[in-house]
């Protein structure tokens, strides 16, 4: 085999570089290998693959748009139907009322327009000063400058420097209300947004506390701070509801989507936005009140017809009530590695869960994780890494009961195996 000439997005290319694992087919909740090995997809690629592999439906609408219409620019007045009619669709399903949709490419677009957005609002009202951006510890916000500098795992933004991309950033302990009051309170005059994941994605699905949510938006708006709900993961059914913000009961003036809105079958992401910041772009006769910003595939139209097909499948087919009817089976599963060698705690929420290895074995062995991910390949199981400390599981949400439970025996296994080696026990 020769040498990979692709950079792989977070790997060690001194290692990966020999040893890639070349997805060549999928099927359901199934990926299989060019060496003709199968494995259940224990992540749905990297959050997105929804509906899962092999949906014609999908592939055959974005032949026929790309055919007629590949894609046209949408700055200005320019557009295409596609795009207007994947707009309509999304706004339809937004638990924002009246929202309107600002489309891109993928969840760190969709990141970076909202954070622009927000400051462009307050300069247009009148409060230029409100600059200042909250974000939560163990947060993932993308890769983009901003939403590198939002995030709040350090291990991202360690050796760029040691300053933050864009410094108007303050991050509060993830679930701690209080500390956020308090920020508030100090720099009431100077806060543009708070972003936050409905549930703690990539930094371990962390979920909120009942109540977490209901008071984050009072505070939001006691304090006339922009609230950005960042569903890039959670949007389209993963938590068993539409949108996470519908679960939480959360209050967002802006939505930010990626991933799940085509199950991965093209790249899109936007930001869907409400009445109160459209209102000086669209609505108010303000003069010079011009959002200048764009990207050369907002609205692709393949990727519109790709959510259209796809958002046809998951309410057709009934996805989200499913993955509702999944979660308690997927949480039994997975508490049974409660009791397998190295694990300290399991989290689930919806069709989404992190088997977090003990402490003390971090500390021990830092690559902990890593090792039992790729013992997971041996036992037909492929997963990946969350912010070093636990396997992450977020499969399709075509997911069979019976893949659940050989998904989780596999990932018990590869922990056995990694113990022994270890000799943990």
């Amino acid at each position: 085999m020769t040498t990979s000439r692709f950079w792989h997005g977070f790997a060690d290319m001194h290692v990966v570089k020999d040893r890639e694992v070349v997805i060549a087919s999928g099927d359901g909740a199934t990926i299989t290998d060019t060496n003709g090995k199968t494995y259940i997809d224990a992540t749905a690629a990297l959050w997105f693959c929804n509906v899962g592999y092999g949906r014609k439906e999908i592939s055959d609408a974005v032949a026929e748009q790309l055919t007629r219409l590949h894609g046209y620019s949408s700055f200005g007045a320019y557009t295409t139907d596609a795009t207007l009619r994947a707009a309509e669709r999304l706004t339809s399903l937004s638990p924002i009322p009246n929202a309107v949709v600002f489309l891109a490419s993928g969840g760190s677009d969709a990141i970076d327009t909202a954070g622009k957005l927000a400051r462009r609002y307050w300069d247009v009202v009148g409060k230029p000063n409100k600059t200042l951006m909250v974000s939560r510890e163990h947060a993932y916000h993308g890769m983009h400058a901003l939403g590198t500098s939002l995030g709040g795992m350090p291990i991202m933004q360690a050796g760029y420097g040691g300053e933050p991309f864009v410094n108007e950033v303050v991050r509060v302990p993830a679930l701690d209300v209080e500390a956020t009051a308090k920020l508030f309170e100090q720099r009431r005059d100077e806060i543009a947004l708070f972003v936050g994941e409905p549930v703690i994605g990539a930094g371990g699905v962390i979920p909120p506390t009942e109540t977490y949510w209901r008071d984050i938006s009072a505070l939001c708006r006691q304090y006339d701070v922009l609230l950005v709900a960042d569903e890039v993961i959670t949007g389209f059914g993963r938590t068993g509801r539409m949108w996470g913000t519908q679960r939480y009961d959360i209050k967002p003036d802006m939505i930010t989507f990626a991933k799940g809105v085509t199950s991965g079958y093209m790249p899109l992401g936007g930001v869907l936005v409400g009445e109160r910041v459209r209102a000086p772009f669209w609505d108010e006769p303000i003069a010079g009140a011009v959002f200048r910003h764009g990207y050369t595939y907002s609205g692709h139209s393949g990727a519109a017809a790709a959510a259209i097909a796809n958002l046809d499948i998951i309410e057709r087919e009934r996805l989200v009530e499913r993955v509702a009817t999944l979660e308690p089976i997927l949480d039994t599963a997975v508490r049974r590695l409660q009791g397998a060698p190295m694990v300290g705690e399991t989290r689930t929420v919806g069709l989404t869960a992190a088997v977090a290895i003990k402490p003390a074995i971090l500390e021990k062995d830092p690559a902990t994780v890593e090792k039992v991910v790729a013992a997971s390949l041996h036992h037909g199981v492929a997963s990946r890494v969350l912010r070093g400390h636990a396997v992450h599981i977020s499969p399709p949400f075509v997911i069979t009961e019976q893949q659940i439970d050989a998904m989780v025996d596999g990932i018990g296994n590869a922990l056995e195996d990694v113990a022994a080696v270890g000799a943990w026990n």
